[in-house]
């Protein structure tokens, strides 16, 4: 015998005939050989058609059976779980993109998560009976119970297994003195106990090839750099044969700070370099804007989304218009400070430098008699220091 309430609450939470005249609750048996959908839909209308109030008038289930459909894992109680989870992992991977949001980015492919999910929900929402209930509000605490969880072992994970560094959003850094400086309030990234200095970029990038003059000359004036060469950028990229000194592989020899670098020396236009750690993957994936160069000194001062040296400023000096001397012209003038691709130069390095000296907490003074500085560079650095 058909349970025609149960046929009425199948019918209610969307199923389709099939799949009610399939369930074995209803006790629907069909004719040999007819489609048993289709003849428990006839059978209904014909029922309804009767006028038998009191076999079609839909009474109120039992407690029993509604539990058991609003139980069902439909899409709207999928999108409810999966809706709060991903909610709670954007919002907790966009505050720390370091541990967190190093997994997957919070833009775009955490929210893209989240929007397919929203879309799961809304559809499932339109197919259901019942859009609020209270197993509905507990698949929503779940969600948000579950998403809290993942998050922290990650943060977890991140921290405590792989040392990765608590970093919060771009959106949180402070301004500084200094085109395109910012800071962040954060633990200083050390090595050895040495304020590090690391450049983010490529041999190929003309923006990356004029702004590693300024970090060059910020190097050798804190200490003995060696295996660093002179080149030019990418000849089909813009700016063609921006002069460059390629950093890649260069050593630096210093008591004061330390130089860490990723520079891609493929030479293959628009590959970007790879990370050796996570400090490394985590300062480019918060801060670096998807773009090169990017340069940080102490984990806490931060030159990101914008290039240092405009490779405009250096257009006398390319590889086009020099016949392959600019960048060895260029390399003098940094070292004479003298010229006027060092007066396109000077005041980043300069910037660097301040940065640098603000890391390691030495008066000016002592480490420009210890290095040698010019009169020059230590009136430009001091200046530079002063507005920290």
């Amino acid at each position: 015998m058909v349970d025609w309430d149960r046929v009425e609450q199948l019918r209610k939470a969307g199923w389709a005939w099939d799949e009610i005249a399939e369930d074995p609750k209803v006790g629907f048996q069909a004719a040999k050989g007819a489609d048993p959908g289709r003849a428990l839909h006839v059978l209904y209308r014909k029922r309804q058609g009767r006028g038998d109030q009191k076999e079609s008038a839909a009474p109120k289930p039992s407690k029993r059976v509604a539990e058991e459909l609003e139980r069902k894992w439909t899409l709207a109680r999928i999108g409810y779980l999966v809706v709060p989870l991903v909610a709670v992992w954007a919002v907790v991977a966009y505050l720390a993109p370091s541990p967190v949001g190093l997994i997957l980015p919070t833009i775009p492919y955490v929210a893209l998560i989240l929007a397919i999910a929203v879309v799961v929900l809304v559809y499932g929402l339109l197919r259901s009976a019942r859009r609020w209930n209270k197993v509905f509000r507990n698949t929503v605490v779940g969600g948000l119970v579950l998403g809290l969880m993942f998050t922290g072992v990650v943060a977890l994970a991140g921290v405590l297994v792989f040392g990765c560094p608590v970093l919060p959003p771009a959106a949180a850094l402070g301004s500084q003195p200094g085109p395109g400086w910012a800071v962040a309030s954060v633990s200083p990234w050390q090595e050895n106990g040495l304020p590090i200095l690391y450049f983010y970029g490529a041999s190929w990038c003309p923006y990356c090839s004029a702004s590693s003059w300024a970090i060059y000359k910020a190097l050798t004036e804190f200490g003995t750099l060696s295996g660093q060469y002179t080149s030019f950028s990418s000849s089909s990229d813009v700016y063609a044969g921006t002069p460059e000194m390629v950093l890649g592989n260069a050593q630096l020899t210093s008591s004061n700070i330390s130089f860490v670098v990723s520079e891609d020396l493929s030479g293959v236009d628009g590959t970007f370099p790879s990370t050796s750690n996570c400090y490394e993957s985590a300062y480019v994936s918060a801060y670096s804007g998807n773009s090169i160069p990017f340069v940080v000194v102490n984990g806490q001062y931060i030159h990101g989304g914008t290039t240092l040296i405009d490779p405009q400023d250096l257009s006398a000096y390319t590889s086009g218009n020099t016949g392959g001397s600019g960048a060895t012209t260029v390399e003098s003038q940094v070292h004479a400070e003298s010229g006027s691709a060092w007066t396109t130069i000077s005041p980043q390095a300069y910037w660097i430098m301040a940065y640098l000296v603000k890391a390691t907490g030495a008066p000016v003074g002592y480490l420009a008699k210890q290095y040698g500085w010019s009169s020059a560079t230590e009136s430009g650095v001091q200046a530079d220091l002063a507005m920290i």
